[in-house]
């Protein structure tokens, strides 16, 4: 019963970089935007992240420069998208190349060194008063990071306000019919920027995790391919916020067999293959049948 309760506690740990680009990617779409960048605005969410923590010395102000950088990718994103009138496919793999291209260059005009940061103040893990005393599975709210409950609390609160805000509907109803909103008087503009900035806030937070959470160090494309692979669990998932997180979970627990291949007959290179297999084999067995909102990709 430990080693089940053990993996699942790693595949949680595992799950909250890519539910919350799955989440992000969720939010983004559902309105009609497409968001290939969520892989960039992680990887720059991970790079302020660890330059707020290494500045300040504290890591929750690195979480808020992850959230503000989020904030402004998203913006950017809409910007181009919206207003210029951008493809949005063409935008996001923009944003991609932007954040491979720039951090570099600022991680040595910040640290002054090739490749990584400095060590940063990392955010402790926690234990649930009460729960942790649970038998069996206590161990799973024992010495997790902050970032699986606050990761909880996100997909609660976008599970509530997709199904049962007017707001959350309205997006919807933007994401799949953006002519119809509009005729009812919906600005559906203000509705795709909102959604947009809010989702690279929160692809942000996943990356902020990768850096001071998960490790306690910056380095160069830290996110590897976790921004991808929450696009594909968005899809998996049918464009909807449990489904996204569902298969996150998935992905998670592929990602997790890793851990316990390493080492064995297996060569690690086939063992390091194994989500990224995983992840196309799903996308294109499933991408065929799966129904995206109707309106995605549309002005």
């Amino acid at each position: 019963m430990d080693v089940i309760i053990d993996f699942i506690s790693l595949v949680l740990k595992l799950a909250v970089p890519l539910t919350l680009a799955a989440l992000a990617g969720t939010l983004s779409e559902r309105s009609g935007v497409i968001n290939i960048g969520l892989e960039g605005t992680m990887l720059m969410g991970a790079f302020f992240a660890a330059v707020g923590a290494g500045l300040s010395g504290n890591p929750w102000v690195g979480v808020l420069f992850a959230l503000l950088i989020g904030v402004m990718m998203g913006l950017l994103h809409a910007f181009f998208c919206l207003t210029l009138h951008g493809h949005q496919v063409v935008i996001g793999v923009a944003v991609n190349l932007f954040a491979t291209g720039i951090t570099p260059l600022l991680t040595r005009l910040v640290w002054n060194r090739e490749g990584a940061s400095d060590t940063l103040p990392s955010i402790a893990a926690v234990s649930v008063p009460l729960l942790k005393d649970i038998p069996v599975i206590g161990k799973l709210f024992t010495n997790q990071p902050p970032f699986v409950f606050i990761t909880l609390f996100i997909f609660i609160v976008l599970f509530i306000f997709m199904k049962r805000t007017k707001y959350g509907l309205r997006l919807r109803m933007i994401g799949d019919h953006p002519t119809g909103a509009q005729t009812q008087g919906i600005n559906v503009k203000k509705y795709k920027y909102f959604a947009v900035m809010v989702s690279g806030s929160i692809a942000a937070l996943g990356g902020a995790y990768l850096s001071i959470a998960h490790s306690n160090v910056f380095v160069l494309n830290m996110v590897a391919g976790r921004g991808f692979m929450g696009m594909a669990a968005n899809i998996f998932g049918g464009w909807t916020i449990g489904g996204s997180a569902l298969a996150s979970l998935f992905f998670a627990a592929v990602q997790s067999t890793r851990y316990y291949l390493i080492g064995s007959p297996i060569p690690d290179q086939f063992v390091l293959m194994i989500p990224y297999v995983a992840t196309l084999i799903i996308l294109t067995a499933f991408s065929r049948n799966s129904r995206s909102p109707e309106g995605l990709g549309k002005i």
